[in-house]
């Protein structure tokens, strides 16, 4: 099992620090798994390449660890959090045969031209659309 994760985009101040959106840097991971720090969990559009042009609202644990191993074969884990622990989820997901999609709530599918509501707070979007974001569950120790 190999995937490669790297997330390069900048957004502006206030859609990052909502997302916890930090850079993440290249990384090739070999044999990955993630499991949760946390109950926490967080709601936001996601999309992806594999499905160019839509996101969906998509419900991810918030706070992850990510146990792998890099090409040399030397054992890593990591903890992350905020989009970085969206993307391992997503990327590892792939691994697994499973899109954002099979995870997302389908009533909040649009297409990306869509920004004036999959940049704002997913809670407007249930709101506007009638579905439900599960309730944030607060921070427990692993």
């Amino acid at each position: 099992r190999i995937a490669v994760i790297e997330d390069r985009v900048r957004l502006p101040e206030d859609q990052a620090r909502e997302r916890e959106r930090t850079p993440l840097p290249f990384m090739p991971l070999i044999n990955p798994s993630w499991h949760p720090l946390s109950n926490e969990r967080a709601a936001f559009f996601e999309g992806c390449l594999s499905v160019r042009g839509y996101q969906a609202v998509t419900t991810r644990f918030a706070h992850v660890r990510l146990r792998s191993e890099d090409p040399d074969g030397n054992a890593n884990s990591r903890d992350f959090r905020g989009w970085p622990a969206r993307i391992i989820q997503h990327e590892l997901d792939h691994l697994d045969g499973t899109l954002y999609l099979d995870r997302a709530d389908i009533r909040s599918l649009t297409a990306d031209d869509n920004r004036g509501l999959t940049q704002g707070d997913p809670a407007t979007a249930a709101q506007m659309l009638g579905f439900s974001l599960p309730p944030h569950t607060p921070q427990e120790k692993p």
